[in-house]
């Protein structure tokens, strides 16, 4: 029963068949491969648009070189506190952009509102003493799994297209907030105002393999050269290409964030049935977060289960001494059998 992440589950099949698949004989290098073109043919058919897309190996990656496009490094780029470029990629945006600064803002349910953002932005007053306000980064989903809705989205493209901001969206679960909202991927996308988006495929059945998404092509002039930089153009770039490729074909995509999202809401479902444990935020993805008693927590720990004690500060809601703040996230690949015996087990104790 691992509900640690959605990371912990290997690749699908279908993919794994492609890898095998593309190993056969010889291709260009450094992504002149005929996989590589087709996946950026078919990521254009998706998001039915014009668009650059570079494949990359690591979501954080994505987002490092995402945002180097967007801002100097004497620029400033707004997220959530506790978004996953703020607090789990070691600088690496700071690194990839030279040195830009993140402004974390506390919002609820891991989201940020055009009212906090325009609040911000009112407070650089000190001119080139400041940072240069230049975009803002929306995870979709939330690192607490929520979603940002298409009008959400472009509600705050609304605030800083005039001030010449640009819109990040870090999508390492965005199949999932795009099965979860049932809209197109070019309405939560560049129809709201998005100019760049990390487009994750690595937690949702491929090995290793996000893009890096212009719908704003003028950011992906020299993207070809900070990819480089940075140590993303891979020699046998085919094999990107062919996960890719893959991923996409006949939407297997969002057929595997369906299932995650499904399972995490019969969990939900199942612990909000247990009077002891609470869900305080919507369930909107394929992660779930629950208030339960410590004691719980550690039974269902010892019987094998593994999930996370999540930070209770992201919760912004008060818990008790007695009480732990669970994070559980589910896969494609998650047995149904394995949540069945998680709640009767947590029923039972």
């Amino acid at each position: 029963m691992n509900f640690a992440s959605d990371n912990v589950y290997g690749v699908h099949p279908r993919i794994l068949a492609a890898l095998s698949e593309a190993n056969d004989g010889t291709a260009p290098s450094y992504g002149g491969d005929d996989h590589t073109k087709r996946a950026e043919e078919k990521l254009k058919h998706i998001f039915g648009c014009d668009l650059r897309a570079f494949l990359v190996t690591s979501g954080t990656a994505a987002n490092g070189l995402a945002l180097s496009a967007i801002t100097p490094g004497f620029g400033a780029i707004i997220c959530h506190a506790e978004a996953h470029i703020a607090v789990d990629e070691c600088n690496s945006p700071e690194l990839f952009t030279g040195g830009a600064k993140l402004i974390g803002l506390h919002g609820p349910a891991g989201k940020i509102t055009p009212a906090m953002i325009e609040k911000t932005l009112k407070g650089f007053i000190r001119g080139e003493h400041d940072p240069k306000p230049k975009g803002v980064s929306l995870t979709n989903a939330t690192e607490l799994g929520t979603v940002y809705a298409p009008a959400e989205v472009a509600a705050i493209s609304s605030v800083i297209r005039p001030r010449g901001m640009k819109l990040h969206m870090d999508g390492a679960r965005f199949a999932n907030a795009v099965a979860g909202l049932g809209c197109s991927p070019a309405e939560l996308t560049w129809k709201a105002g998005v100019d760049a988006l990390s487009f994750g495929a690595t937690k949702n059945g491929a090995m290793m393999l996000e893009a890096v998404i212009f719908f704003d092509l003028a950011l992906a002039e020299d993207f070809a050269y900070r990819r480089m930089r940075g140590g993303q153009l891979l020699s046998k770039g085919r094999y990107l290409g062919a996960q890719m490729v893959a991923y996409l074909a006949d939407d297997l995509w969002l057929e595997n964030a369906r299932r995650a999202n499904a399972l995490a809401r019969k969990l939900a479902e199942g612990l909000t049935a247990l009077q002891s444990v609470r869900i305080p935020n919507p369930v909107q993805a394929n992660e779930v977060f629950a208030v339960m008693p410590r004691r719980l927590f550690g039974q269902l720990q010892a019987s094998g289960a593994k999930f996370y004690d999540w930070m209770p500060d992201s919760l912004g809601d008060a818990i008790a001494e007695d009480e732990i703040f669970a994070r559980f996230v589910l896969s494609f690949a998650t047995p149904e059998a394995d949540v069945d015996t998680f709640l009767a087990l947590a029923a039972r104790t």
